[in-house]
C-alpha cells in the first residue's frame, strides 16, 4: 500500500531563552492510504507540535528539518512534495486541499466574530477563487451537512458562541473537509466533550473516513479512544516515537515501559485504583543523554543512560525504543 505521508527524521526546533530545543525530535512515521494512525502520549510530549510542524503552523521562528513526504494529486499531476522544505506560499496551496487539520479547541480556533458559514466559505474561496458566491455558499452548506450538522443553512448564519461544543467541533470538521483533502490531522477532537458527544464525533470521523477515503492522523492522550479508531498506534514521549505497531499489539502486548505505564494509568471498571507513572516528563532543555524515560522507568539499567536506544523490532510490524526489546 502506498504511503500518503512519510516522515523521515522530521524535526521541529524552537528557540528559547536557554537555546534551541526539539519538541519534535527525528520522528519517522508512515501513514498509508486509507489508514488511521493514532498518535498518543502525555500532554507536552510533542503531539500537537508535530501536527503544527507538518502544517507549517509552528510558532514564529521555528525551524523544521528532515523530510515529510506528502503524496499529492493536483490538476491531474501526481508526485511527492517535502512539506518540511516548502515555502509559505507553496504550503498555502496544499493546506486545506491536500492536507487539513481539525484543531484541538474549536472555540479558540474559530473566529468569534465571523459566522460559521462565512468561515467555511473563506476556506473554499482561497482554493477555488473562480467559483461564484452562490456556488461557494452551496459548497459550505453541503460541507456542514456532510459533518452531520442539523439545519446546516441555519447554523451557517450563526456565530461560534451560539453553538454547543459538539456542534462547534462538527463545524471545524466541516471546514477541514470542505476541499476534500486526502490527509486529515485530528488534534484531540474529542477533548472537553462529554462521552455521548465524544462517541458521536468518533463515529462521524469513522464514517467520513470511509465515505471520503480519508487518511487520518488521530492525536489523543486517551488510549481507549485511539483503540476505537486507529489501525496502528504510535506512542510519543519527549519529542520521540518510543513505540509503534498495530493497535491490538500495542494495547495488549506493549513493549516499551512508557506504554505499559500509560495503560496502567488508564481507568478501567475492573480496577479500582489507578497506578500513576512516577515523576514527570523531562524539560526539553534538560534531556538525559540516554533514554528520556529512564528516570521514571521501573526497569532502568545503567545501559539506558549511555545513548538513545533505536526503535527495535519486537515483531514484524511492532517496534519499541527500548534496550529490553530483543
Amino acid at each position: 500500500m502506498a504511503a500518503l505521508l512519510d516522515l523521515d527524521n522530521f524535526t521541529v526546533e524552537l528557540l528559547t531563552p536557554r537555546g534551541w530545543v526539539r519538541p519534535v525530535n527525528e520522528v519517522s512515521l508512515r501513514l498509508d492510504e486509507g489508514e488511521a494512525l493514532g498518535l498518543v502520549g502525555e500532554s507536552g510530549c510533542g503531539k500537537t507540535m508535530l501536527s503544527l510542524g507538518l502544517m507549517a503552523l509552528a510558532p514564529h521562528g521555528a525551524r523544521r528539518a528532515g523530510r515529510a513526504w506528502l503524496e499529492i494529486s493536483q490538476n491531474g499531476i501526481s508526485g511527492r512534495m517535502n512539506l518540511a522544505g516548502l515555502m509559505p506560499e507553496e504550503m498555502r496551496k496544499l493546506r486545506g486541499r491536500e492536507i487539513a487539520m481539525i484543531f484541538q479547541e474549536p472555540m479558540t480556533a474559530l473566529d468569534p466574530v465571523m459566522r460559521i458559514g462565512a468561515q467555511i466559505e473563506e476556506a473554499i474561496r482561497a482554493h477555488e477563487p473562480s467559483l461564484t458566491r452562490a456556488e461557494i455558499r452551496r459548497r459550505a452548506i453541503e460541507s456542514l451537512e456532510r459533518a452531520s450538522v442539523p439545519e446546516p443553512a441555519q447554523r451557517a448564519r450563526q456565530f461560534p458562541h451560539q453553538l454547543s461544543g459538539g456542534l462547534r467541533q462538527r463545524a471545524m470538521i466541516a471546514m477541514a473537509l470542505a476541499m476534500r483533502p486526502r490527509v486529515l490531522i485530528a488534534d484531540e477532537p474529542t477533548t472537553a466533550l462529554d462521552v455521548t458527544v465524544q462517541k458521536q464525533i468518533l463515529e462521524l470521523l469513522m464514517r467520513l473516513r470511509d465515505e471520503l477515503h480519508l487518511t487520518l492522523l488521530f492525536i489523543t492522550h486517551d488510549l481507549g479512544v485511539a483503540g476505537q479508531i486507529a489501525n496502528r498506534i504510535a506512542v510519543m514521549y519527549a519529542g520521540r516515537i518510543v513505540e509503534t505497531g498495530p493497535t491490538h499489539e500495542v494495547l495488549t502486548n506493549p513493549r516499551h515501559p512508557y506504554t505499559e505505564g500509560l495503560l496502567r494509568a488508564a481507568p478501567r471498571l475492573q480496577r479500582g485504583k489507578l497506578v500513576p507513572i512516577p515523576g514527570a516528563v523531562p524539560r526539553l532543555d534538560e534531556l538525559p543523554p540516554g533514554c528520556a524515560f529512564a528516570p521514571r522507568c521501573p526497569y532502568h539499567r545503567a545501559e539506558c543512560d549511555a545513548a538513545v536506544p533505536d526503535l527495535r523490532l519486537a515483531s514484524p510490524e511492532h517496534r519499541a525504543r527500548c534496550i529490553l526489546v530483543a
